[in-house]
């Protein structure tokens, strides 16, 4: 059955199907954690997987929002760490502006997927584990599988396709721009409807809601912008017209194409590395054009005065960097895209020590 929404997606994408403009005959509801949406409204729903020491249950908003026309279920998922809150303002201006009677299909919004971290102001969940590293889950494994589980059977398993909303963590932040796996066709396809994003190809790690949903038959990509712990307004804004963009291009908004000048796609990435501790502080900006052997920034002792460089062994742009901060020698502190041909992708580069998904710093 995925296989075929798959395809569906795919020729929504490619434009070989038309979305209808009106609803000539009326749309059975949208059935979510046990509710009927029916089409033409706007609701929130709670989904509840675990429950605090005390046994006191633990509840997310989910908020759904069903077209008044037919389409496909499109579905955001934020703070699945959660310290990273620029994707759940994404989430709350994207489900917030959109009128049911406007949109072609279904769109899901999980603000706050990881909230017993997020109340805490961490990554991970109180039994210190990363929930993006235990997707699909397991219903009778650890607290976070079972978390996993729970969100996968209840929430992501009615999604046609989903985009998962991150930063940069451990005081990094990342360039906005669109993670995926550039050899699947139905995932370049979802990439470039984001229309004037910047595109890394990257191979999903283990257990990230990425990879499960892909498998699943479920096209995912990762938007990552900015850092953590800060609402950045101005990767809010870029990663809701990005947003915009894409609904307009699966069909489901009858909207004008965010377009302006195309962002080049990376199919290698590079971590420049600190070889010495001290004091990190940058001479480049995210989104900077780098050539090989330009200034990224200084490391300073702060004991000797000692100076140490950090030079770019690239010619690319920086993607993603560490804040200004007091480093130890091997911390990743400036992350280079390297500008390739597509071939790189189709041999199955994955990045590794290289590639974006290193240290836990993006996903």
């Amino acid at each position: 059955m995925r296989n075929g929404i798959r395809q569906s997606i795919l020729a929504i994408v490619l434009g070989l199907v038309a979305i209808p403009l009106a609803a000539e005959e009326s749309r059975p509801p949208v059935t979510i954690l046990g509710d009927d949406v029916a089409p033409g409204t706007s609701v929130r729903l709670d989904w509840t997987a675990t429950e605090l020491f005390e046994g006191v249950p633990v509840s997310t908003p989910v908020l759904v929002v069903n077209g008044i026309n037919p389409g496909p279920t499109l579905c955001l998922t934020a703070a699945v760490h959660g310290d990273e809150l620029n994707g759940i303002e994404m989430v709350r201006r994207v489900l917030h502006d959109v009128s049911p009677d406007s949109l072609s299909g279904t769109l899901i919004g999980v603000p706050i997927v990881n909230v017993q971290g997020f109340r805490r102001g961490s990554r991970y969940l109180p039994d210190r584990r990363d929930l993006n590293r235990y997707f699909p889950g397991n219903p009778d494994g650890s607290a976070a599988a079972r978390i996993a589980h729970s969100f996968f059977e209840n929430v992501v398993e009615h999604c046609d396709a989903l985009v998962d909303l991150h930063t940069g963590s451990f005081e990094r932040t990342n360039l906005p721009q669109i993670r995926a796996d550039l050899r699947d066709p139905a995932i370049v396809q979802l990439s470039e409807g984001f229309g004037s994003t910047v595109i890394l190809h990257s191979t999903p790690g283990e257990g990230t809601l990425r990879q499960a949903a892909t498998d699943a038959g479920i096209p995912t990509v990762t938007l990552e912008a900015g850092g953590p712990l800060q609402l950045e307004t101005s990767e809010v804004m870029e990663g809701v017209s990005g947003i915009e963009t894409l609904l307009s291009s699966l069909g489901m908004l009858e909207t004008p194409r965010r377009w302006s000048n195309p962002e080049p796609v990376y199919y290698r990435s590079s971590w420049v590395r600190a070889d010495s501790g001290g004091i990190l502080l940058s001479d480049v900006s995210l989104g900077s054009t780098v050539r090989k052997g330009d200034l990224l920034g200084t490391i300073t002792d702060p004991m000797s005065n000692l100076h140490t460089e950090l030079r770019s062994p690239y010619a690319g742009r920086i993607i993603g960097m560490a804040r200004n901060q007091v480093v130890m020698p091997g911390f990743a502190a400036f992350h280079v895209g390297i500008q390739t041909d597509e071939a790189t992708a189709e041999e199955g580069y994955t990045g590794g020590d290289d590639g974006a998904y290193i240290d836990g710093m993006s996903e």
